[in-house]
């Protein structure tokens, strides 16, 4: 018996930006009897079938973007006589789907540090369950990623988690839900030990893959304080405490090293908490920007970002601190009018912000705003026998762009403006020109290069009207990865040893 991870993808790039940590973190949750798992990542190659035997295991981690062609690759595995096991955050919303639609064994719900050897110990006898409840991992138990096992010169970027839930509860966002409001941080001695072992190997870049790696504001602080009973303070202060200390660890690493997180816009109020970034090399984040108007924030329950003048402060703050932001838009809000598109990228030009994507409101399972489209569009039409509340089972020729009617755009209005700024914002002479953010010339060519690499991966993949311009595009980012990749990996260094605080 061999054990199968796949990271299921409908387009493969042969070369990656970020590593996909869980693949690593099941290999390290797989115990030593059933040998070194088989890792397969679809964004670099295809899955092959055949590498599949009867009474194989093979697990397949799946969210709502890449569900059709993990089920795909379910019904493929267990054709051939393999258990199949499904995990992730989209099988955790829809067990029931992946076992009628993927030919599941069993299907894993939350968190699979520990529940994956019952899984495995269970298919071996030939008994696995139809569902296992992984629950919520604390983070003190975090398992780290084998990241012995990965593939040479595929991936830009390594990733290591130091969080998991976040205390927001914004409309369009799920992770509230799935991963809980109550921040479980990772020890930092652990977070560094495996960031170590990602420099060994090369990885000079290093992404926190956080839901939130603000998890205590100074908001939060205030009004915890002026409660009687100070538990909450003492408990929300310790955790910011422990943000800090991680940062203070990572300053202790080697000074080539940069790291990128995710992150909300509340922390420009907070210099303290931008000036240990800045120490730490926490170069740049992603920040859900989502709306420039007070309205499209009150219609995602994200009263607490600013807008207008206001965010452009905000935003510049973090630039000003030397965190350079990835600023993430949404476009089809009920507020937004066909003014928005240009005022958008002004807002993102004017603030400085490096990079950003800009998407089209999607309701996503498990969040506020699809549960509510479920409930409008009942009795609605469907697409060859799909409701498009369940848009993920649709191909991806014949999937709507827009899902939800615009009281004043047509769904054509709206992905034609979404492409229009982002052809605007990520022009050759408008990349160029925010490259001054580095200062050296090989920086600013790596700017440039990932630069377009994104828009090629994330814009012309995603909003392209016809699967010709799709292939083009993908394979447009096949070659400018391999010529990224040199910018950002540094020479190995197999003997880097563990900062001081870290040696026992």
């Amino acid at each position: 018996m061999r054990v199968h991870l796949i990271n299921p993808s409908d387009l493969s790039f042969g070369t990656a930006v970020i590593t996909p940590r869980w693949l690593y973190v099941l290999a390290a949750a797989t115990p030593d009897c059933y040998g070194t798992p088989a890792i397969v990542d679809e964004t670099l190659e295809p899955f092959d079938p055949a590498s599949v035997n009867s009474g194989d295991v093979v697990g397949i981690g799946i969210h709502t973007a890449n569900a059709l062609r993990g089920y795909q690759i379910g019904r493929l595995a267990r054709e051939r006589g393999a258990f199949v096991v499904f995990g992730g955050i989209h099988a955790t919303l829809f067990g029931d789907e992946a076992r009628q639609l993927g030919a599941a064994h069993a299907v894993v719900s939350g968190d699979g540090d520990f529940v994956w050897s019952r899984v495995l110990a269970d298919c071996v006898s030939r008994t696995p369950m139809p569902a296992y409840d992984g629950g919520r991992v604390d983070g003190e138990a975090f398992l780290p990623a084998r990241w012995d096992l990965l593939p040479a010169d595929r991936y830009m970027w390594g990733s290591v988690q130091t969080v998991r839930g976040c205390p927001k509860h914004c409309s369009f966002c799920s992770v509230w839900r799935t991963d809980g409001q109550k921040p479980r941080q990772r020890r930092a001695r652990e977070v560094v030990r495996e960031i170590v072992a990602l420099r060994r190997k090369g990885f000079r870049f290093v992404a926190l893959a956080d839901d939130n790696f603000y998890p205590v504001t100074l908001a939060d602080l205030a009004a915890a304080d002026r409660r009687s009973d100070k538990q909450q303070l003492a408990a929300l202060t310790a955790l910011r405490q422990e943000r800090f200390e991680l940062m203070a660890m990572l300053e202790q690493l080697p000074d080539d090293m940069v790291f990128f997180t995710q992150i909300t816009m509340e922390a420009a109020e907070d210099p303290e908490f931008l000036a240990a970034m800045r120490r730490a090399r926490i170069r740049g984040a992603l920040v859900g920007v989502e709306s420039v108007t007070p309205e499209g924030l009150k219609a995602i329950y994200k009263n607490f970002n600013e807008a207008g003048e206001a965010l452009v402060d905000r935003l510049q703050a973090f630039r000003t601190h030397g965190v350079h932001v990835l600023g993430s838009f949404i476009f089809g809000l009920p507020t937004d009018t066909p003014e928005t598109f240009a005022a958008t990228a002004d807002v993102a030009h004017r603030a400085g912000v490096s990079f950003a994507q800009f998407v089209m409101l999607t309701p996503f399972p498990g969040t506020v705003d699809f549960a509510k489209w479920e409930r409008e569009s009942a009795n609605g039409p469907r697409i060859n026998g799909v409701p498009p509340t369940r848009y993920w089972l649709i191909p991806a020729s014949q999937r709507p762009k827009i899902y939800s009617p615009h009281p004043r755009m047509s769904a054509e209005e709206i992905r034609a403006g979404t492409q229009w700024v982002w052809d605007r914002f990520y022009g050759l002479s408008a990349i160029w020109q925010r490259s001054t953010c580095v200062r050296s010339l090989r920086a600013r060519l790596a700017f440039v290069l990932i630069s377009k690499l994104y828009r090629q991966m994330y814009a012309n993949t995603g909003i392209a009207t016809d699967s010709a311009r799709v292939a083009r595009s993908a394979r447009r980012a096949r070659w400018l990865a391999r010529a990224a990749r040199r910018l950002f990996i540094a020479a190995p260094m197999p003997d880097l040893a563990e900062p001081p605080a870290l040696t026992s």
